[in-house]
């Protein structure tokens, strides 16, 4: 294979400084050379003069020139235009622009560029190849391609490297000078970022389980240095409430999960599972793992899940139990309460699924992608809206990714991210986005051959470096177990992402967007030109037109701008309105509510009311009876009596007779005299 010499490009702020030598600026800061003006056109050179005052000298501080020198007045007002733009970014813009006008100035600046040069291999296929220093690789690349039998490059990313260790390259992935012991191999593994530092937990090796505190340590690398480490690791408990002491059992298929100052580490397999899901924690104070005790019905044990932080609470699905069974069930442990609840949403869940990713949009719509069963993988995206509890599945946009299980993925912004992966015959090269608002994927990047980022059970987690989000991959299993850490830095410049316009001083466009470090400068001064602007020689030129001609470009940007303001006002008052109008409603509701909630007190007054009379004519009733009942007892009584009376009368009547009869005999008997002749 052919071997050919290419250059390596220069870094930052080198470059700059080379280009500023091609250009024609002599390194004055009141640098303003014919040769400048020979090589670009009038607007052009404008732009780079302002840009080659703000990179050297700063924010213009001099005063206005007087009116009789108005091509000292128009190089005044695009620096002075250029506001408080930072010295990086003006150089990054001055390379941008010089590039755009000149694409062979760098293979032409060797008089003024000493660079370093690497061997390269030429081949069909584009490769990087790092620019190496004492050994160590800077993460600064080129592409070499061959074209027509000659080597060409292509232009370097617009970046400032910062250091050794930097990442210096947008939009690809990079491997960071790391030291220190790293972990074992594995995949299945959990990650998660704390304050600068990742977090590595369990795993898989030759099908083996991984715990990584059989010498008692927890792996961490830090983001600053790029170096491995270990913290030493307290024994854990088996819960909060219990003191004995159980050692944590190795496990793959987990999800690690930040909360307040815990790493926990939810559900997973491991050699002799739970019947249903555990929850430990890793306490970054004390430096100690322990199992929380959990409350309600806990899920069933698995691996392969999601698990999604939304506010207080993780939300879990799917994953694949310990008999191999692909489940599709929706569970919910509130961290506050450590309570579980089982969700029952409306609508089409997804099929069963283990390896999938998840992520939160919103705070409110949680999002499945992918994943796989015993059979197939899959590329459907759903939709949850944890309000409704109601599954959807929405048209995806875009370059729609293929089939696959066992990515990783990680949300910035409205951003999500998904690396790696595979479909059951090879892993996925691609790195893609998908911008959670719009549903639309894109292709960030793509790898080639066989390497750690086209694997399956890799870790991704985003983290911080100097100052800007990366992305941070670790580990997978592509044939090998790897240990490797790769670092991608997402660019700003992404057409998926929500754009915001921000205040731009009236005279330069080239800082139309702050916020967009890639935004391309030019495109904004071709708003009144046609097709490539002659060439024109500033000092033989007639001033008055080109004061006029930049007076026109100042009252485009201003027109522009003035119409994007009342957009911008226009909707702002749409939204007071439609606010207002909410408001309206809102206290014409609360109005209402207060109406009902009176007519409500009132008829519960008028129900206690017929409730009091009720019982008040329940009592009415009894009395009533009770007299009635009454008097029919003294009816009685004096019929008792009565009869009574009768019967004594009776009884005395009968005894008399009694008396009569008997007498008579009696005396007869005894010699009585009769009354009779008692009377004789």
């Amino acid at each position: 294979m052919a071997m050919a010499r290419a250059s390596s490009g220069l870094a930052y702020p080198d470059r700059f400084y080379a280009a500023a030598s091609y250009a024609g600026f002599d390194g004055s800061p009141t640098s303003s050379s014919k040769g400048v003006s020979s090589k670009f056109s009038n607007d052009v050179a404008l732009l780079l003069y302002a840009l080659y005052q703000q990179a050297t000298v700063g924010r213009c501080t001099v005063p206005k020139p007087r009116a009789w020198s108005p091509v000292e007045q128009s190089k005044w007002t695009s620096w002075n235009g250029l506001g408080n733009m930072a010295a990086a970014e003006a150089m990054r813009l001055f390379v941008k622009i010089l590039e755009e006008e000149d694409p062979g100035w760098y293979s032409r600046a060797s008089d003024f560029v000493a660079e370093p040069v690497v061997d390269v291999e030429m081949n069909h296929n584009p490769k990087v190849e790092p620019v190496k220093e004492n050994g160590n690789p800077f993460p600064e690349t080129k592409t070499i391609s061959p074209e027509n039998g000659s080597m060409l490059e292509t232009q370097d990313k617009d970046v400032v490297l910062e250091g050794l260790g930097s990442i210096a390259v947008y939009d690809q992935w990079i491997s960071p000078p790391v030291s220190g012991q790293r972990p074992k191999p594995r995949y299945e593994h959990g990650a998660a970022v704390v304050q600068d530092k990742m977090y590595i937990f369990g795993g898989n090796h030759n099908g083996r389980y991984l715990n990584d505190l059989q010498d008692g340590s927890q792996y961490v690398l830090d983001l600053r240095s790029w170096t491995w480490s270990k913290v030493e690791v307290k024994s854990g408990t088996e819960s909060l409430e219990s003191p004995s002491t159980v050692p944590l059992p190795p496990c793959a298929g987990h999800s690690l999960i930040q909360w307040e100052n815990k790493l926990l580490s939810i559900a997973g397999h491991t050699k002799d599972p739970c019947e249903t899901i555990q929850v430990k924690a890793f306490d970054l104070q004390t430096c100690t793992w322990s199992t929380l005790k959990t409350y309600g019905k806990a899920p069933a044990s698995r691996g392969g899940q999601s698990v999604t932080l939304v506010g207080t609470s993780l939300v879990i699905f799917g994953g694949q139990d310990a008999k191999r069974s692909l489940l599709n069930d929706l569970h919910l442990l509130d961290l506050e309460t450590m309570t579980w609840d089982e969700i029952d949403a409306v609508g089409v869940p997804p099929s069963p699924r283990s390896d999938h990713a998840a992520a939160v949009h919103a705070e409110r719509y949680l999002l499945i992608f992918g994943g796989g069963s015993h059979a197939t993988c899959f590329n459907d995206l759903h939709v949850l809206d944890l309000q409704a509890m109601e599954w959807s599945r929405p048209t995806q946009q875009g370059d729609i990714p293929s089939p696959r299980a066992g990515h990783a993925g990680v949300p910035v912004g409205e951003n999500w991210f998904i690396v790696g992966g595979g479909d059951n015959k090879s892993g996925v090269s691609g790195t893609v986005v998908l911008n959670m608002s719009t549903l639309g994927w894109s292709v960030v990047t793509t790898v080639q051959g066989r390497v750690p980022l086209a694997s399956e059970g890799l870790s991704l987690v985003v983290g911080s470096h100097n100052g800007e989000d990366v992305l941070i991959s670790f580990g997978g299993y592509n044939g090998r177990y790897s240990n490797e850490v790769n670092v991608l830095k997402p660019s700003h410049k992404s057409t998926l992402q929500t754009k915001i316009m921000e205040p731009v001083p009236e005279s330069v466009s080239a800082v139309h967007n702050a916020t967009n470090a890639t935004r391309d400068v030019e495109s904004e001064f071709e708003a009144g030109q046609e097709g490539k602007i002659r060439e024109i020689v500033i000092d033989n030129v007639d001033s008055e037109p080109m004061k006029i001609k930049t007076e026109e470009i100042s009252e485009r940007l201003i027109s522009t701008l003035k119409s994007e303001k009342e957009e911008l006002e226009s909707s702002l008052s749409k939204e007071k309105m439609q606010s207002h109008q909410l408001k309206q409603e809102l206290a014409e509701a609360e109005t209402r509510n207060s109406d009902l909630y009176k007519e409500l007190q009132s008829v519960r007054g008028q129900l206690a009311s017929e409730q009091s009379r009720c019982f008040k004519l329940e009592e009415l009733v009894d009395v009533a009876e009770l007299r009635q009942k009454l008097q029919t007892m003294e009816t009685l009584q004096k019929e008792l009596e009565l009869l009574q009376r009768q019967k004594a009368a009776s009884e005395q009547a009968l005894n008399a007779k009694q008396r009569q009869s008997s007498g008579g005999m009696w005396g007869w008997l005894a010699g009585t005299p009769d009354e009779k002749a008692d009377d004789a």
